[in-house]
C-alpha cells in the first residue's frame, strides 16, 4: 500500500446509529457511508464509495468482516445491499414477484449482519464511486498524468481487481481489522471477481480469506453462449430450461409428476450423456439418433418438437423465453424464468429483448438505495447513484494482457490456485434454478472439472435455490440461504 503525503480531502462521511429488530432480540449497529481514495503512482485517482455496517456485539475474538460487490460489469452493490444482505431490504412478493410502486423497505431479519460485519463496495463508475477530476487548466504535466484518472481506466479486468484489492487493504488498515476473519461475496460478474480475488488478494495484497461466496457467478465466459462449434454451453444451460419448464408445468416430468429434483437430475444426465455427444457428432449422427434425442429434449424443456428440430437441439435463452408460453402470449424472464409478462409483440418471430425480470427490477432498487442512503443514512451529495451503468458495461475491456485464451476469459484457475494457497478457505457457490443467464449447471460442471485435491474438495460447497439470478427475492429461498450461510460462516471460522 502506497503512503501518499497530503492526500486530498475525500467527500464527507456520514456515521449513524441504528437498531435491527431480530427474533433473538435487537441488534445495535453503526452505519458508515463514505468515499475512500484510490491511488496510482502515489497520486489519488478515484474515490470508491462504500457503506460499512458494524454491529455493536461484544466478542472475545475479532468479528468476521465481509466485503460485498455486484457485477455487470457496471452494477453497483445495491442489489445485494437492498435485496438480501443489508439490514433493510425491499419487500418482494413471496416468489420474487414485483410489487406495485412505490417501493417498500422493511427490516431484514435475514440480514447477514447478525453473524458478520458488512462492507458494500461500489466499483468506480457505479453507485457514487467516481474518478477524480483532472487538474486545473494550465498544469500540463499533471494534466498529462491525469489521463489515468478517467473512469474508463478502471473498466478492465485487472485494473478493476487491483482497485478492489487496494480498497480492501486500505479499509483493513484504517479500521484496524487485519485480524478479523475476512470474507468476500460477489454476484454475477461479482462472482468472477471473487474467484479471481481468491488468488490475487493473497499473492499481491497479503490478505488471507476465511471464505469466498460466489452468487450466480459467471466463471468461464465460454459457457455464457453456445454456437455451432462451441457445444458445452448448450448442455450447461439445459437443466435450467428444464427446471423452468417444470415450474410452469410445461415439461413432461422425468420422474413422478411434481418431483422437481428428479426432473432436473434427468436433464443433467441427458445434457452430458446424450446432448453433447449428439451435437459433437454433427452430420455423422443418423436421423433416428437425432429424432430420438430431439423428442427427449422437447419433453424435458416443454417446447414443441418442431421448435427443437428447427434449432437442431441448440435451445438458446431467447428462443426458450419466447416459445415456452407462446400459446398464452406471454414471455418468461431471462434472469428468472419463473416470472412472466405479456408479450408485447406476440405476432413477431424473434425475441424483442424485453426482460420482465431485470428491466422490471430497476425501479425497485433505484428507489430503495436512494431512499436508504439519502434519508436513513443521511448521505448528502448531488451525484446520481448509478445502479447499472451501461456505459461501463459497453466500454469494459476483457483482454487480460496476454492471458486471453481462445477468445474467452475465465476465473476457475484462479479459484483453484487460491484454494491451494489457502487450504483453510471455504468456498460457496450458489445459483437460482430458474436463472437462464448464469445457469447453475455451468458451475456444477466446472467444479467437476477442477481436479481439486481430495483434501481441498470438502472446502467447496455447491448449493442452489428456487428462483432466478437474484433467487433471494424469493422469501423461502432467502430464508434457506440465510440458514445455510450461518452454518458456512461457523465452519469457516471454527
Amino acid at each position: 500500500m502506497t503512503d501518499t503525503p497530503n492526500p486530498p480531502t475525500p467527500r464527507a462521511a456520514t456515521k449513524t446509529e441504528h437498531t435491527l429488530p431480530l427474533p433473538d432480540g435487537p441488534l445495535r449497529y453503526t452505519a458508515t457511508a463514505e468515499w475512500q481514495l484510490l491511488y496510482e503512482q502515489e497520486k489519488p485517482v478515484a474515490e470508491m464509495f462504500h457503506v460499512a455496517y458494524i454491529a455493536a456485539v461484544e466478542t472475545t475474538t475479532p468479528r468476521s468482516l465481509t466485503f460485498v460487490f455486484n457485477g455487470g460489469p457496471g452494477a453497483a452493490s445495491a442489489y445485494l445491499h437492498m435485496g438480501a444482505l443489508g439490514p433493510k431490504r425491499i419487500a418482494f412478493g413471496a416468489n420474487g414477484s414485483l410489487p406495485k410502486p412505490p417501493v417498500q423497505l422493511v427490516d431484514n431479519v435475514e440480514s447477514w449482519l447478525s453473524f458478520t460485519d458488512l462492507v458494500f463496495v461500489d466499483p468506480i463508475g457505479t453507485g457514487f464511486s467516481r474518478s477524480l477530476p483532472a487538474p486545473k487548466e494550465g498544469e500540463k504535466e499533471q494534466a498529462k498524468e491525469a489521463d489515468t484518472t478517467k473512469e474508463n481506466a478502471f473498466w478492465e479486468v485487472e485494473r478493476d481487481l487491483s482497485a478492489l484489492g487496494e480498497f480492501i487493504q486500505r479499509f483493513l488498515s484504517r479500521q484496524k481489522r487485519w485480524l478479523s476473519p475476512i470474507f468476500i461475496a460477489g454476484e454475477s460478474y461479482g462472482g468472477f471477481r471473487v474467484a479471481r480475488l481468491a488468488r490475487k488478494l493473497q499473492q499481491e495484497f497479503g490478505i488471507g480469506l476465511s471464505g469466498a461466496i460466489l452468487i450466480s457467478p459467471a466463471l468461464e465466459f465460454s459457457l455464457l453462449g453456445g454456437s455451432d462449434y462451441d457445444l458445452t454451453a448448450w448442455a450447461t444451460l439445459l437443466p435450467s430450461l428444464a427446471a423452468s419448464a417444470a415450474h410452469h408445468d410445461r415439461a413432461q416430468w422425468a420422474g413422478e409428476p411434481g418431483d422437481f429434483s428428479a426432473h432436473t437430475a434427468a436433464a443433467e444426465r441427458f445434457a452430458l450423456k446424450t446432448l453433447i455427444p449428439l451435437l459433437a457428432a454433427g452430420d455423422t449422427s443418423t436421423p433416428d439418433e437425432q429424432q430420438s434425442a430431439y423428442q427427449q429434449l422437447a419433453a424435458l424443456v416443454g417446447l414443441p418438437l418442431s421448435v427443437v428440430e428447427r434449432q437442431a437441439g441448440r435451445i438458446g435463452i431467447e428462443v426458450f423465453a419466447r416459445e415456452l408460453l407462446r400459446d398464452q402470449q406471454r414471455i418468461v424472464g431471462l434472469y428468472d424464468a419463473s416470472i412472466t409478462a405479456i408479450d408485447p409483440f406476440p405476432d413477431r418471430i424473434f425475441y424483442e429483448g424485453i426482460d420482465p425480470t431485470l428491466d422490471g427490477l430497476d425501479r425497485l432498487f433505484t428507489g430503495a438505495i436512494n431512499s436508504h442512503l439519502r434519508d436513513t443514512l443521511a448521505v448528502e451529495t448531488d451525484l446520481s447513484y448509478n445502479l447499472l451503468n451501461y456505459e461501463t458495461f459497453k466500454a469494459w475491456k476483457f483482454d487480460l494482457k496476454g492471458e486471453l485464451k481462445q477468445g474467452f476469459i475465465g476465473a476457475v484457475d484462479d479459484l483453484r490456485v487460491g484454494m491451494t494457497l489457502n487450504p483453510y478457505m471455504q468456498v460457496y457457490i450458489t445459483h437460482g434454478f430458474f436463472d437462464l443467464v448464469t445457469p447453475y449447471f455451468a458451475s456444477n460442471h466446472l467444479a467437476a472439472l477442477m481436479k481439486l485435491n481430495p483434501e481441498l474438495r470438502p472446502n467447496l460447497t455447491l448449493q442452489h435455490y428456487e428462483g432466478g439470478h437474484m433467487f433471494y427475492t424469493w422469501e423461502r429461498s432467502r430464508q434457506q440461504w440465510f440458514t445455510a450461510m450461518q452454518t458456512f460462516y461457523q465452519t469457516a471460522i471454527a
